[in-house]
C-alpha cells in the first residue's frame, strides 16, 4: 500500500531517543510480512494493555521518530510507517487508531494512524479513503464499560 508522495523532511533524534523507534521500525518490518488478517491479530494483540488512546501530539512526536530513523517510513512506507508509530505509542503505553484502506479514481491504497478520526502527519487527501481495516484505540480509562 502506498500514497505517493515526495519523502518527509526527516528530524535529527539524539542517539539516546534512537533505540525505541529503530525497534518500533525493525517489528513493523517483520509484521508487515504477515498476511493482512494475522498482521491485524497481531495488532490488535499488541494494543492489549494500552492505558488509553493516544493524543494527536503523542502520535505526532511517534511518527517523527519514527520517520527520523528510517529513509523508507519517511518514503513511501505507509504500511510500516503507521505500523512503527502504532507500536511506539504502545511502548509509551498507549494505542492511536490503526487504519488501512482505499480509494478509487485513481486507486490508491494507504495505511495511516488518526486519533478522533483525523489523520495525524497524512495529506488532507487521507480523508478520501474507504477504511478496511481498523485496529481501534481502547476506551480512555474513565469511559471504560463496567464488567458485571
Amino acid at each position: 500500500m502506498t500514497l505517493p508522495y515526495a519523502p518527509e523532511a526527516r528530524d535529527r533524534l539524539p542517539l539516546w531517543h534512537r533505540p525505541a523507534p529503530l525497534l518500533a521500525v525493525a517489528a513493523a518490518r517483520v509484521l508487515t510480512l504477515l498476511s493482512p488478517g494475522r498482521m491485524r491479530k497481531a495488532l490488535v494483540f499488541a494494543r492489549g494493555g494500552a492505558s488509553g488512546p493516544a493524543t494527536a501530539a503523542q502520535v505526532s512526536t511517534a511518527r517523527r521518530a519514527v520517520v527520523a530513523v528510517s529513509a523508507r517510513c519517511a518514503g513511501e512506507g505507509c504500511v510500516q510507517r503507521s505500523v512503527a508509530t502504532a507500536l511506539l505509542c504502545r511502548a509509551r503505553g498507549v494505542w492511536p487508531t490503526w487504519c488501512s484502506g482505499v480509494r478509487t479514481e485513481p486507486f490508491r491504497a494507504h495505511a495511516w494512524v488518526e486519533v478522533d478520526g483525523r489523520p495525524v502527519g497524512e495529506p488532507a487527501s487521507t480523508g478520501l479513503f474507504h477504511r478496511i481495516m481498523t485496529v481501534p484505540a481502547p476506551a480512555p480509562p474513565d469511559r471504560a464499560p463496567v464488567r458485571r
